[in-house]
């Protein structure tokens, strides 16, 4: 059994089926990677996953457990954080105290203990700015600790979202697009990055991207949805070369142009294994030296 495993997933607006029989696994340590043309049901999929919508049929199960009977915040207490396309942070807030209040859920103190100094709240705060320490260390986000979200540029925004994900411990991160509008030398920090935290927390990374050159270097396996179905399963060197994931971004002639590609640089190795067994074979001339 897989670390997470979506099985058979359907989900239907009425009559616009947005996902099909989708089957997905992800083993524990993996960056999984999501891709598809605009319109394919990635985001849908992941809406189900944490909650927000429940599918027509399927099963979601984390580490054994089915978590559709879950509601979100369940769901978040057993390992699965998510960001979301758009930003979701308080402005007016240091990006500190933005990471305190992402955690303030797994904090024991409140209004109560702070206002009579109990021990037990007072131990809850020193853990919590120290988990926003080492997160910060973690994301580089230490030159912005006392700087107001709304003076941030938006590739600082979204590491801030991304940390305060972190905030929660997560086994499971589900990244809906992390690179979008973000500069390009973000970018790419972002996979060294993403590498980071799954080496250093031990976290599962799920995501979906656009950025081809991204989501192929950072992924162990990659999955293309179009039309809600899955359509192609692999590591990015085997989906990156699918007829089909071709044919979905760039069209049919692009596909037949990608597959003579391949079929004349397949024959041309095969000419030169064949050329070279040839010169391994023939016989070596003997050379006869003059006599004195």
């Amino acid at each position: 059994m897989a670390f997470f495993e979506v099985h058979d997933m359907t989900i239907s607006f009425g009559g616009l089926v947005a996902n099909a029989d989708v089957n997905i696994e992800v083993e524990q340590g993996q960056i999984v990677g999501l891709i598809g043309p605009n319109g394919a049901g990635k985001s849908t999929l992941f809406n189900a996953i944490s909650g927000l919508i429940q599918p027509s049929s399927g099963r979601v199960v984390l580490e054994g457990e089915e978590i559709l009977p879950l509601l979100p915040y369940e769901r978040v207490a057993r390992g699965i954080g998510r960001t979301f396309q758009n930003v979701r942070l308080f402005p007016t807030l240091p990006v500190h105290e933005n990471l305190l209040i992402a955690y303030h859920s797994r904090m024991r103190g409140g209004l109560f203990a702070g206002a009579l100094r109990l021990p037990w709240g007072a131990h809850s705060e020193r853990a919590a700015r120290k988990r926003a320490d080492e997160v910060m260390q973690i994301v580089d986000l230490n030159p912005y600790k006392h700087r107001n979200v709304s003076d941030l540029s938006y590739g600082t925004l979204r590491m801030t979202e991304l940390a305060c994900l972190l905030m929660l411990q997560p086994r499971l991160i589900l990244l809906d697009e992390p690179a979008s509008g973000i500069a390009q030398k973000e970018t790419e920090a972002l996979g060294p990055l993403l590498r980071r935290i799954r080496d250093q927390l031990g976290a599962t990374i799920l995501l979906i991207e656009h950025d081809m050159p991204l989501i192929m270097g950072l992924s162990d396996v990659i999955y293309c949805l179009d039309l809600g179905r899955v359509i192609a399963k692999g590591t990015p060197h085997e989906v990156q070369r699918t007829p089909q994931v071709i044919e979905a971004y760039l069209g049919a002639r692009a596909a037949e142009q990608l597959e003579a590609a391949l079929a004349k640089e397949a024959d041309g190795k095969k000419r030169t294994a064949s050329n070279g067994s040839r010169r391994r074979a023939a016989p070596k001339k003997v050379q006869r030296g003059r006599r004195a």
